[in-house]
């Protein structure tokens, strides 16, 4: 058994979930108490402009049933909201609503911060080097809920 990547894969895990912790009390604290990680996945596609239902699963890798009720809940929440498709009558646009912007702006604040005491424990010189390394193993893709 090869216990460093054992060390090594607790180590990013716990890390990811730290910060995942860390946004969502940073959140709690700013009244956004009625979102959950999983919205914020949801969020970051919306955010990005000209999202469906349908790009909302492909993003979570969830069936379109699962994403239509997660928007649901977000657009009771008064969070996102569904506007016609210009070009495709039976699409719905999600939109972030004032409210959708907010929660997503605190939640980048969160996640700064978190970043940031990371960077002051660690030190810039050792920060850097952190960076660089994840940069080398980490593959592009969309960041999805461990579901």
């Amino acid at each position: 058994m090869d216990t460093d990547a054992l060390t090594v894969s607790w180590q990013v895990l716990r890390a990811a979930a730290q910060l995942v912790e860390g946004i969502q009390n940073h959140l709690l604290s700013k009244g956004f108490d009625d979102v959950r990680p999983v919205h914020g996945y949801a969020f970051a596609r919306i955010s990005a402009g000209g999202a469906t239902v349908i790009d909302v699963a492909e993003h979570l890798g969830v069936t379109k049933q699962a994403a239509s009720q997660l928007v649901d809940q977000l657009v009771q929440r008064g969070y996102v909201t569904r506007e016609p498709h210009p070009d495709d009558a039976r699409a719905r646009l999600l939109t972030l609503t004032a409210r959708g912007r907010a929660c997503t702006r605190a939640a980048e604040r969160a996640a700064t911060g978190v970043v940031a005491g990371w960077r002051e424990e660690m030190g810039a010189k050792d920060f850097a080097v952190l960076q660089r390394a994840l940069g080398a193993v980490v593959s592009p893709g969309p960041v999805r809920p461990a579901w």
